[in-house]
């Protein structure tokens, strides 16, 4: 599918929609208005371990030295190497802006130290991040639909030092309930965990459903006592002039989720 026009934009982000407590930031990039890789990853793709797609890794890492600057950031993002997993990783110290770190291989962080840029790949999942309402503890989560019936969410609020009830959660853009569909066992195992999350599925065609993964996302998290969440409502399969999106386009670049506290 041929990406939408670029859209006009001061920023090559969107600021989280949340009411987070003072000195909290976070936000998501755009797919334009910054950066230099050529279509389809046109034009700022940051996910640089998806070079098997045909990207230049050294274009994406123009592209993160970019963003580095353009939004000021304290330090050097904390990238990962997600795998669709629940582990979750705690990061206890900055790093100096574009020094070369290793990449864990986890698919959420949490810090509680400031200046830490939290950061998550996506292109299409679940990128959610969250704060302690003092404004003290963050962590930033990639759910997938793997991750999130494994525990994804569940794991990132157990590694949390701050008590669930003190959180807030942000669900950044991500595939929609009304554009993302999925088969039976995709289905199975998220009832496996509870019959409520029937709630979430739309019957499409003979074995599909569209799924409304935000919702769900939200009952697990209601589940462990996180009760404050926002957003979940851009869909990335719907906006190609904003957002990459791995199931409408397969050869597609990544959007990053930052995350921050001062």
């Amino acid at each position: 599918m041929t990406a939408a026009a670029p859209i006009a934009a001061t920023a090559p982000w969107i600021d989280a929609d949340w009411p987070a407590p003072p000195g909290v930031r976070a936000f998501t990039t755009l797919r334009y208005g910054a950066g230099q890789s050529s279509s389809p990853f046109d034009t700022f793709n940051l996910g640089n371990r998806y070079a098997a797609d045909g990207d230049d890794p050294a274009v994406v890492e123009r592209n993160r030295a970019e963003l580095v600057e353009r939004a000021r950031l304290p330090s050097t993002p904390r990238w990962l190497k997600q795998v669709h997993g629940i582990d979750v990783v705690r990061f206890d110290a900055p790093v100096a802006k574009n020094a070369a770190v290793e990449e864990p291989v986890a698919d959420a962080a949490a810090t509680a130290c400031p200046g830490v840029v939290l950061a998550i790949l996506t292109a299409d999942c679940l990128p959610v991040v969250f704060a302690a309402d003092d404004g003290r503890e963050i962590a930033a989560a990639h759910a997938g639909w793997p991750g999130l019936s494994a525990g994804m969410l569940e794991a990132t609020v157990a590694a949390m030092r701050t008590s669930p009830e003190r959180l807030l959660a942000w669900i950044g853009p991500c595939a929609g309930p009304a554009r993302y569909e999925i088969g039976a066992e995709v289905r199975e195992r998220f009832l496996a965990w509870g019959e409520a999350a029937d709630t979430a599925f739309i019957a499409t065609r003979a074995g599909h459903w569209l799924v409304d993964l935000p919702a769900i996302a939200r009952m697990r998290l209601a589940r462990v006592g996180v009760h404050r969440v926002y957003g979940g409502d851009a869909c990335t399969m719907s906006d190609p002039a904003r957002y990459f999106s791995h199931r409408r386009d397969a050869r597609t670049g990544r959007i990053a989720t930052l995350a921050w506290f001062e």
